[in-house]
């Protein structure tokens, strides 16, 4: 059995393929594509709805009973009132939030190595589509291009109300910027980690050919890469160091702490603090001096270095998704060229 050669388009009067024939051609395998998968978009819209509108809900609704607490408990004079209010309700609800929309490449990972790649593949329609006019590279343009801008409409919205949300009561809240929740869930990286996934698990469907253990390993794969790039982001842009002498160093509220430690002889010395010393001033100074602690220093990001993190870690996430979709343009031609076994 070989790989059924695709029917051609209609031709120009030059013999040349109709660019209006190609367009239809184009149009009509993405009318394909949503039709198989409009369950799965009619899901990814109302999870896109349900979760602006909880968003909305928390921060115009729901918040201003818990502004009013905050209030009351300042003007009583109570220490720690943005802890005991804020912090039980709406700052919760708004981290869950976060995770929700942070996490769901993991979701698209999934969809795209099971249902959008896999079960073809395994159940051979997709080989049917391919003996129908459409070749196998338009075929996967299709299955990539149509839920790849479903996908950047759905997070491009949910970004920009989480954005809003996450500013419209930050005394309120304990979700700093560095956390995985409010990072991802503001900016482009959380986008990039999406159309990530999707090209993973279009490459992996492409691999396995099988929809259960594409769908696991695509998950695996996209986790795992997301794991690997969190432990890395500090590095993406020259952080911060403040040194003292007198103690603790003095850096900015917010900020996010890589590093602390003490100076021995100069040299930086990680997670050795001055409680290492105790006694009177006179004894403290000595114990220093013995261990040859002259001063202190942190190494931090502050919040200016939000924006610069962020655009290298989205370039580095599309980098990985536009290999993988080179990678499975490569495979697809290299599959359907040669004989497929019986």
């Amino acid at each position: 059995m070989t790989a059924v050669a695709p029917a051609a388009a209609p031709a120009g009067p030059a013999g040349r393929i109709s660019s209006s024939s190609v367009g239809r051609t184009a149009w009509g395998t993405a009318r394909t594509v949503l039709r198989l998968h409009r369950t799965a978009l009619l899901v990814w819209a109302a999870v896109v709805l349900a979760l602006s509108g909880w968003l909305v809900w928390l921060t115009a609704v729901a918040v201003q009973e818990e502004v009013a607490a905050w209030e009351a408990c300042e003007r009583a004079g109570q220490d720690l009132c943005d802890m005991t209010v804020g912090w039980v309700g709406y700052s919760e609800s708004l981290g869950w939030v976060g995770l929700l929309i942070s996490s769901c490449f993991l979701g698209v990972a999934a969809f795209a190595g099971g249902a959008l790649i896999g079960r073809e593949l395994e159940n051979g329609t997709a080989r049917l589509a391919w003996a129908q006019g459409i070749t196998p590279a338009r075929w996967l343009a299709a299955k990539l291009a149509v839920p790849a801008l479903a996908l950047t409409a759905g997070v491009t919205v949910l970004v920009l109300v989480y954005r809003w949300a996450w500013g419209a009561n930050r005394f309120l809240t304990y979700n700093g910027w560095m956390g995985d929740d409010a990072y991802l869930s503001r900016g482009p990286a959380g986008l990039a980690y999406v159309l990530c996934a999707l090209a993973v698990g279009v490459l992996t469907a492409l691999l396995l050919r099988r929809a259960l253990p594409a769908l696991a390993v695509s998950v695996a794969a996209t986790g795992l890469l997301a794991f690997v790039v969190a432990q890395y982001r500090g590095s993406f842009w020259p952080a911060v160091t403040r040194t003292s002498t007198a103690g603790t160093v003095d850096y900015p509220d917010n900020a996010w702490e890589l590093e602390n430690g003490v100076l021995i002889h100069g040299r930086r010395t990680p997670d050795i603090g001055y409680w290492t010393c105790d006694g009177t001033a006179a004894e403290a100074r000595r114990c220093l001096d013995d261990l040859g602690i002259t001063g202190s220093y942190t190494t931090y990001h502050p919040e200016s270095h939000y924006w610069p993190i962020q655009l290298v870690e989205t370039g580095v996430v599309l980098t990985v998704a536009a290999l993988a979709v080179a990678a499975a343009f490569l495979l697809l031609r290299h599959r359907t060229a040669r004989p497929c076994p019986a």
